[in-house]
C-alpha cells in the first residue's frame, strides 16, 4: 500500500492542475445538486420490530383517515390568577381563537376545549388540539404564522397562551460557537506549523470535503428522507477528521523536507507513510459509523452512513488534494523547524539538539510506566463512576429550555391535567380474530383501569369494521418516569393473557411507548454492535501493526475512555454539573441513542490516534530500534502533531455545544470530552506505559498468522529502498490516472 500511495502522492503533486480541477468540479456538482434538489421532507422515524411500530402500522391500515403523520399543536390557555377560563369573557376569547385556528388551508380539525372536555377541574386551564394534514417539517410558514398570530390575539385578550406539539418544529441551529471552534483550530494549526500557508491547507481541504459531503446530503435529503440532524453530524465529524488527516500528511511532508528530500519526493513519501495511517484510521471510523446499521433504526443508519461518506471524502482529499496544494504552495511550506517570516523569521530553532516535549514525556513514561498506568486508570475510573447511574430516554417538550413556548405549554398541561397528560399511551386492540371483539375490548379497558398509576382511560373508539379499537390511557406519572415505563410493561403483560383467552391482540403505542421501545432496542443492540465494530477493527489493526497485544491494548483503552466520557455526560446532562456554563437549561435522562452513537464515533476517532502514534513506533521498531527507544522516537515525531490534532478535534466538537438541538449539544460535548480523555490520557499516557511494560512482546505475532496476513506496509518499508530513480515518466502518470 505504501508504494501505491507514494506513487499517488507524486502523481497528485505533479499533476496538481488536473487533481484540483476534479475536486472543484465535484464541489460544484454537489453544490448545484443541493441547490436544485427539492426541499427535504420529514425524516421518517420508524423502529422496525417494536410493538409500538407494529401498533402504529396497524392504525394506518384500520383507521385510514387518522392522518397519524400530521403535525399537531396543543394551544394551552390559562386564565389570570383568581379567574377561570370558563368565565364569559375568557370563553369568548378561546372560542374566537378556535375559529381563527380552523381557517388554515392545512388544518384538518380543531377540538374546541369546551365541547371536547379539555378544561381542568379547577377551570383555570384549557387546551385546543389542532391537527394538520402534513408533518411539522412540511408545514408551510403561512400556517405557522397563522398559528402564532391566533395565539398572540388570545394573549392580547388577557389570557396566558402557549403552544406545544410539533407544529412549530424548527431546524436546529448550531450557533456562533461552531465558528469559534474553527477559529481555535486555525490558531492551533498556525502554532503547530509556524506557517500561515501550512496551517491554511488542512482548513481549506477540510472545508472542501465537508462542502461536498453536506451538499451531497442536501441533494439526496428529499429522496432518502434525511433530516437536518444528519447534515449537522456529518459536518461535525467531517470537519474534525478532515483537518486531522490533512494535518498528518502536511506534518510528514515537512519532516521529509527537513531530511533534505526534493518536494515531489517528499510529497510522495508523506502520502506513502502518513497516508497509509490515514487510510486505516479512516477505515476504522467508517466501520464504526456504518456498523450503526446493526441497530436496525433507519434514522440512525442514515446518520451513520452519511457521516461515513463524509469521512471517506476526507480520506480521499488528504491523499490527493493535499499533495496537489503542496505543489502549488512550493517553498511557502517550510521544513520542520523553520517558521514563516511573519511568525519567527524563517530560521531554525535556536537549540535544535534539545529534546522536544514529546521526547521528554515519553522518556519519563518509559522510566515510570507502572505509576503512569495506575494514575491514568484510576483517574478514568473515577470519571466513569457517574455512568453507573445512566438513565436513558428520548426528548419531549419537557426537556426543552424553560424559555420556549413548548416547555411552558408542557408545564401548564402538567399543572392542569397531571404530569402523565403530556405522554398518553395509545392502546390498540386488534380483535379481528376474536369471536367477541367488543367483549375483548371491554376486558382490556377494565384491566387497565384496575392498574396502578392510571389516571384516565377514555372510552374505546372503533374502526368502521368494528374489529379494532383505540383506547387512550393517561398515566399518573410523567412520560420519562420509571412508573410510566412499568405501566407500559404491565399493559403488555396483561395483553398477553387477554390474547390467550380471547385471541385479541393488545398493542401499546404513542410517543411515550415509542421512546421506551427505542431505549430497549438500543440497549439490546449495544453488545452486538460492540462485538461487530470492535471485532472488525481489531482484525484490521492486527493487519496494520502485525501484533496481537497492541490492538487488544487499543480496544481496552477505548473502553476506558468511552466509559469515562459517558460518566461526564451523565454528570452534566443528567445531574446538572456545570450545566449553566455549558448552556444546559434542562437536565433529564440521557438520549437513548447517545451511548451507542458515542461508542461508534469515539471508537473510530480513538483508533485514529492509535494508528497515527503507534505506526511511528512500529516504523522505528521495524528499522532496528529497541522497544523503549521506539516509543520515544514515535513520540518525538508524532506527539506534537497528535496533540494538535486532538485539540483541533476537541475545538470542533465543542463548537456544536452551542446548538439549539439538545441531541447535537449532547453529542458535541460527549465527543469533545471523549477525545480529551482518549488522546491525552489513554494514547499519550497509558499506551506508552503499557508498551514499555510489554517490551518486545508488544510486537509478537504467531509465525503462522504472520505468513497468512497480507503485508500492507503501513510503515513504508518498501520506500526505504531509495526511489531516487523511481519512475517519473508519463507512463506512471497514465497508470495512476487509469487507477
Amino acid at each position: 500500500m505504501a508504494t501505491f500511495l507514494y506513487k499517488l502522492g507524486r502523481f497528485a503533486f505533479r499533476r496538481r492542475h488536473f487533481v484540483a480541477l476534479i475536486w472543484v468540479a465535484l464541489l460544484t456538482l454537489a453544490g448545484v445538486g443541493a441547490a436544485s434538489a427539492p426541499a427535504a421532507g420529514p425524516s421518517s422515524f420508524s423502529i422496525p420490530g417494536t410493538e409500538a411500530q407494529k401498533a402504529f402500522d396497524l392504525l394506518e391500515q384500520r383507521f385510514p383517515g387518522m392522518n397519524a403523520n400530521g403535525a399537531t399543536a396543543r394551544v394551552v390557555f390559562r386564565a389570570p390568577d383568581g379567574e377561570k377560563v370558563t368565565s364569559a369573557s375568557h370563553k369568548k376569547v378561546v372560542e374566537k381563537t378556535v375559529e381563527e385556528l380552523s381557517q388554515g388551508s392545512e388544518v384538518v380539525s380543531v377540538a374546541d376545549p369546551f365541547t371536547a372536555h379539555a378544561v381542568s377541574q379547577d377551570g383555570t386551564i384549557a387546551y385546543a388540539q389542532v391537527s394538520y394534514k402534513v408533518s411539522g417539517m412540511e408545514l408551510e410558514d403561512a400556517s405557522k404564522d397563522a398559528l402564532q398570530q391566533a395565539v398572540q390575539n388570545a394573549r392580547d385578550g388577557g389570557l396566558t397562551v402557549e403552544v406545544g406539539g410539533d407544529a412549530l418544529t424548527a431546524v436546529p441551529e448550531t450557533g456562533a460557537t461552531e465558528v469559534i471552534g474553527i477559529v481555535i483550530a486555525a490558531v492551533v494549526l498556525v502554532i503547530t506549523f509556524g506557517s500561515l500557508v501550512s496551517a491554511g491547507l488542512p482548513l481549506i481541504t477540510a472545508l472542501i470535503g465537508v462542502g461536498i459531503g453536506v451538499s451531497t446530503i442536501g441533494a439526496l435529503a428529499s429522496a432518502l428522507e434525511l433530516g437536518s440532524t444528519t447534515s449537522i453530524l456529518a459536518m461535525m465529524i467531517g470537519l474534525a477528521v478532515g483537518i486531522d488527516y490533512a494535518l498528518f500528511i502536511v506534518s510528514r511532508y515537512r519532516a521529509e523536507l527537513a531530511e533534505g528530500r526534493e518536494r515531489e519526493e517528499a510529497a510522495g513519501r508523506a502520502v506513502g507513510t502518513a497516508g497509509s495511517a490515514v487510510v486505516f484510521a479512516g477505515l476504522t471510523v467508517v466501520i464504526a459509523l456504518v456498523g450503526l446499521a446493526v441497530v436496525n433504526i433507519p434514522m440512525l443508519t442514515k446518520m451513520g452512513v452519511a457521516a461515513a461518506g463524509t469521512v471517506a471524502i476526507a480520506v480521499l482529499i488528504a491523499l490527493t488534494l493535499i499533495p496537489a496544494l503542496l505543489g502549488y504552495a512550493g517553498r511557502m511550506v517550510k521544513p520542520t523547524g523553520e517558521k514563516n517570516r511573519l511568525l519567527g523569521g524563517g530560521r531554525t530553532a535556536k537549540r535544535p539538539d534539545r529534546p522536544n516535549m514529546g521526547t521528554r514525556w515519553a522518556s519519563f513514561v518509559v522510566r515510570r510506566p507502572v505509576a503512569v498506568l495506575l494514575l491514568g486508570v484510576i483517574g478514568l475510573g473515577a470519571a466513569a463512576l457517574p455512568a453507573s447511574q445512566l438513565a436513558l430516554g428520548l426528548p419531549d417538550d419537557g426537556s426543552q429550555p424553560a424559555s420556549t413556548t413548548q416547555r411552558r405549554a408542557y408545564d401548564l398541561l402538567s399543572e392542569g391535567f397531571g404530569p402523565g397528560f403530556n405522554g398518553p399511551l395509545l392502546v390498540v386492540v386488534d380483535a379481528k380474530a376474536s369471536d367477541h371483539p367488543k367483549t375483548a375490548v371491554t376486558t382490556v379497558v377494565d384491566d387497565i383501569k384496575a392498574m396502578k398509576d392510571v389516571t384516565t382511560v377514555t372510552p374505546a373508539t372503533y374502526n368502521e369494521a368494528g374489529d379494532t379499537a383505540m383506547v387512550t390511557v393517561v398515566p399518573g406519572s410523567k412520560p420519562s418516569s420509571t412508573a410510566t415505563e412499568d405501566l407500559v410493561h404491565g399493559i403488555r403483560d396483561a395483553g398477553s393473557r387477554i390474547t390467550a383467552d380471547t385471541d385479541a391482540k393488545v398493542l401499546v403505542t404513542g410517543s411515550t411507548a415509542m421512546n421506551i421501545d427505542v431505549s430497549q432496542k438500543l440497549n439490546d443492540a449495544l453488545v452486538p454492535y460492540l462485538v461487530l465494530v470492535v471485532g472488525l477493527a481489531f482484525l484490521l489493526l492486527i493487519v496494520v501493526f502485525r501484533s496481537i497485544l497492541v490492538p487488544l491494548k487499543a480496544a481496552l483503552g477505548f473502553l476506558l475512555s468511552v466509559t469515562a466520557a459517558l460518566g461526564a455526560v451523565v454528570a452534566v446532562f443528567q445531574w446538572g454539573w456545570l450545566s449553566g456554563l455549558l448552556g444546559v437549561e434542562e437536565t433529564g435522562p440521557v438520549m437513548s441513542m447517545m451511548p451507542i452513537f458515542m461508542v461508534g464515533v469515539v471508537f473510530g476517532l480513538a483508533m485514529d490516534y492509535e494508528v497515527f502514534l503507534v505506526t511511528r513506533m512500529r516504523e522505528a521498531y521495524v528499522h532496528g530500534e529497541s522497544p523503549g527507544q521506539a516509543i520515544v522516537t514515535g513520540f518525538r515525531h508524532g506527539a506534537r502533531v497528535v496533540t494538535a490534532a486532538a485539540v483541533i478535534m476537541i475545538a470542533v466538537f465543542s463548537g456544536f455545544i452551542g446548538s439549539s438541538e439538545a441531541m447535537i449539544k449532547m453529542i458535541g460535548f460527549g465527543l469533545a470530552i471523549a477525545v480529551l480523555f482518549d488522546a491525552f490520557v489513554v494514547r499519550m499516557a497509558l499506551v506508552p506505559a503499557v508498551l514499555a511494560l510489554l517490551g518486545r512482546r508488544a510486537w509478537w505475532l504467531p509465525k503462522w498468522l504472520d505468513r497468512a496476513l497480507p503485508n500492507v506496509d503501513v510503515e513504508g518499508e518498501g520506500l526505504h529502498t531509495p526511489p531516487d530513480d523511481a519512475p517519473k515518466d508519463q507512463d506512471e502518470d497514465r497508470q495512476l490516472a487509469r487507477a
